[in-house]
């Protein structure tokens, strides 16, 4: 069966900093019309950073959740920037290191249904020190947490950012 919807036109709703939302016209695969909202992103990238059997965190107050989340370093690509680049970017930013080695691991969809964000996950190895340089407006706290209290904390559920949810779960699956 086709699912497909084609778009007949859309309207801006909303361009701001980080996202633009544009509402749809589209016909159905039935050929009824209906309407879809989407958040425009840019897209982001974050650093599954283990040294020393520890990871890197940051934790910060996140508005949408109301209330401080323990994340990996992540943040939104710049125009014309390489997923791997944002994620050493962000990295030496929020935590202050240079990751030497970087593989990414996944390339997810935050949120399908509404966003066309796409984030990308690195696992970073081997760091070198650099000033931590955070934009404008940004607080946070960098927890360095060994890898298994990371993993009970993810089994109790006091870790629930998606991305950083998936990058344990690659980790544990990768190290046993």
């Amino acid at each position: 069966m086709n699912t497909e919807e084609r778009v007949l036109g859309f309207t801006e709703v909303y361009d701001g900093k980080i996202i633009k939302v544009r509402k749809y016209s589209v016909e159905l695969p039935d050929g009824k019309t209906s309407f879809r909202e989407e958040v425009i992103h840019s897209g982001g990238a974050c650093a599954l950073a283990v040294e020393d059997g520890s990871i890197y965190f940051v934790s910060q107050f996140r508005l949408a959740a109301k209330k401080d989340l323990l994340e990996i370093p992540a943040g939104k690509l710049n125009e014309g920037e390489s997923p791997e680049d944002a994620a050493r970017r962000e990295l030496a930013e929020e935590v202050g290191i240079k990751a030497e080695k970087m593989k990414l691991i996944a390339s997810v969809y935050v949120s399908p249904g509404y966003t066309n964000e796409k984030i990308f996950i690195y696992h970073c190895e081997s760091f070198s020190k650099t000033e931590q340089d955070l934009d404008d407006g940004e607080f946070l706290n960098v927890v360095k947490i060994p890898v298994e209290t990371a993993f009970k904390m993810l089994e109790r559920g006091e870790i629930t950012d998606a991305k950083t949810v998936i990058a344990l779960l690659y980790l544990k699956n990768t190290i046993g």
